[in-house]
């Protein structure tokens, strides 16, 4: 064990790629570290607050951090200095420019912004892009590096600066894929689906960005045509979208709808194929666990997923109903099958240990 504290900062603990990234990393590498603080910049916790708290030395604070406001970042740089912490890590893009800047100011030398979306998640306004562009002057400022889990996300926040500043690094998502691939049961039984019916899944939050509209208008149309295929969904307020999206009549009965569940790989192990037509993403974990299954899917054209995809896939563009329309049609009469090398290809390039060691490595160095 190192004699380092460190702080991480996050919105909140809530279900959610960065949330997952950085529990499964420090479940892996909590040992090499004193003191880990787990600093929730909403002031509120979230779902994966007990498994954080089941590792020995992490301890989460629920100390918001507003946009405007003083006296909570007086709060953080007496906090910082009272437990002697050694390394900041904040995961929240621009947003991270405040605490760089405090960390800075009293001497702590690794100061590393994480950028986990490829681009702006804010309605646009006067007064909000003159406060984004001040703060991403602060994280290139008060940096000591600057990562991202894809080439997009520096295109789109530092164009002209990321390639040729040797503080920016891509540190792709690490899957632990033994505990995907020792899983073998499924869920049919318990949801009521058929054996032999052909299922279409998607793992996510409702949200914009997750593009459930176009999700359910491609599972209204497909389901309309056949009577043996079902859509399962699942993440943080997927029950409640779906049921809201059909408000007007009856929440078709082949399309199942879950919030946030801890059987991930059953859920997988359910589908015969997987719909990720999302509008913006950093580097989905949601795809990538997918794939680690050899599960066929399709998905939205975006830069980020791009990047992420393994094998010649089909991607389309996020609001292009049709197109997926056709392709899930396409999968449904090849009764496409699980790929290998597509599971052995994705368990290589996102190995937990080698992408984990990366971002431990950048934490650790002087």
């Amino acid at each position: 064990m190192s004699n380092k504290n460190i702080a991480f900062f996050v919105s909140g603990l809530d279900s959610g790629g960065i949330e997952n990234y950085l529990l499964r990393f420090l479940q892996y590498k909590h040992k090499a570290f004193n003191n880990i603080y787990v600093y929730c910049k909403s002031g509120k916790g979230g779902q994966l607050e007990g498994r954080y708290l089941e590792l020995y030395n992490v301890t989460v604070i629920k100390e918001a951090l507003p946009f405007i406001g003083k006296d909570q970042y007086k709060a953080l740089k007496r906090f910082l200095i009272k437990h002697n912490v050694d390394a900041v890590c904040d995961f929240t893009g621009n947003f991270s420019g405040r605490v760089l800047y405090i960390a800075k100011s009293i001497g702590i030398s690794k100061r590393i912004a994480f950028y986990r979306g490829s681009k702006d998640h804010f309605k646009r306004s006067l007064l909000k892009n003159l406060y984004n562009s001040w703060v991403k002057s602060l994280v290139y400022k008060n940096s000591s590096d600057i990562l991202s889990n894809s080439k997009a996300a520096f295109d789109y926040f530092f164009p002209y600066q990321w390639k040729n500043d040797n503080r920016f690094a891509v540190i792709y998502n690490g899957i632990n894929t033994a505990l995907f691939l020792e899983e073998t049961s499924n869920l049919r039984e318990e949801m009521l689906i058929p054996d032999d019916a052909f299922v279409i899944g998607h793992t996510g939050r409702f949200n914009e960005a997750k593009n459930h509209q176009t999700i359910l208008q491609v599972a209204d149309k497909i389901i309309s045509k056949y009577d043996d295929v079902y859509f399962i969904l699942c993440g943080n307020g997927v029950k409640c979208g779906v049921e809201s999206y059909f408000a007007e009549r009856k929440l078709p009965n082949r399309i199942l709808a879950y919030d946030n569940r801890d059987d991930i790989p059953k859920f997988l192990n359910t589908m015969d194929c997987y719909f990720f037509p999302s509008l913006t993403e950093g580097q989905p974990n949601a795809l990538i666990e997918a794939m680690v299954m050899g599960l066929p899917f399709v998905a939205s054209n975006i830069p980020s997923i791009a990047e992420t995809v393994i094998t010649d896939s089909k991607l389309n563009e996020p609001l292009d109903v049709l197109s997926f329309s056709e392709t899930l049609d396409e999968f449904y009469k090849q009764k496409v099958k699980r790929d290998v090398n597509l599971q052995q290809q994705t368990r290589e390039k996102f190995d937990h240990r080698k992408r984990f060691n990366e971002f431990f490595q950048i934490l650790n160095k002087e």
